[in-house]
């Protein structure tokens, strides 16, 4: 692919450097929040890895045909192995402001984006990068050595979004399937890829009028994040563990702390309903 003319670092042949990058814990602003309203259901970071039967009423252009095999080590082009292939070797800096790294992700941030953690009850639910045109949820899945995970996710992915709704296709992008859903001006589009071992999902979410501009810069970023799957056991269909930076991690606190303060300062409250009559 020749969409994405970046190179490395070091070119032994033409003995050039780059400017490294500025870690994201230095470059972005990070608001804990709930998130983007996106007018559709985005399925679960859990979902999309089981076999069900293709939807008969899904538009999909690639039926019958194999997907292409994605190179993650030796390609000229990511999403790349974390454990093979080195992100500083790499030199992102006319695309991104910084690398966010989250262990087992690392993904160069575009220009002009921030970082978004979703806060659920118990703590950070999610996290998204936010652009002018929309956000983008990575997401990175232990799987199987076997290859053709993404394409059995898409049909879970697609009969989910079905259900919630939403006009459902499948279009055919630089690594295989993508699905797209669209409700209420607002478009969703899932890209995965399939690695070694691993396997990510990309979800773009934007407004209806935004969106081609959401999936090219989702694409972009896609062909240059680095997964990091390790050596530990993880069960196939688990989400890899993240770990926050620390500035991410600072501001999450800061975020459950005054949470707490909030529940404990409502409960402290005298109750003010009706007082029981006398008799």
């Amino acid at each position: 692919m020749a969409l994405w003319p970046f190179g490395k670092k070091k070119d032994e042949e033409a003995e050039t450097t780059a400017t490294t990058a500025t870690p994201a814990s230095e470059a972005v602003d990070a608001t804990p929040d709930a998130g983007v309203n996106n007018g559709v259901n985005a399925p679960s970071a859990l979902s999309g890895l089981g076999a069900v039967d293709e939807p008969e009423d899904v538009d999909d252009p690639s039926a019958g045909e194999p997907d292409p095999t994605h190179d993650a080590i030796n390609g000229e082009t990511g999403p790349f192995d974390g454990g093979s292939v080195n992100i500083q070797d790499f030199d992102f800096s006319d695309f991104s402001k910084g690398i966010l790294d989250l262990g087992s992700l690392q993904v160069p941030l575009p220009l002009d984006s921030e970082v978004q953690v979703e806060m659920g009850e118990q703590g950070p639910r999610m996290l998204h990068i936010v652009t002018k045109y929309g956000r983008i949820t990575p997401v990175a899945f232990a799987a199987p050595t076997s290859a053709g995970q993404w394409r059995e996710a898409t049909k879970d992915i697609a009969e989910g979004m079905r259900r919630d709704g939403l006009s459902v296709r499948v279009e055919r992008g630089p690594w295989g399937r993508e699905v797209v859903g669209e409700a209420n001006d607002r478009q969703i589009r899932i890209a995965g890829v399939d690695g070694p071992r691993w396997m990510l999902r990309m979800t773009m979410i934007s407004p209806a009028d935004r969106a081609d501009d959401m999936r090219d810069l989702g694409r972009e970023v896609i062909a240059r994040t680095f997964v990091n799957r390790g050596d530990a056991p993880i069960l196939a269909g688990s989400p890899l563990p993240v770990a926050l930076p620390k500035q991410l991690a600072e501001q999450v606190q800061q975020a459950m702390a005054q949470r707490a303060a909030q529940a404990k300062a409502q409960s402290a409250q005298p109750n003010l309903g009706n007082p029981t009559q006398p008799e």
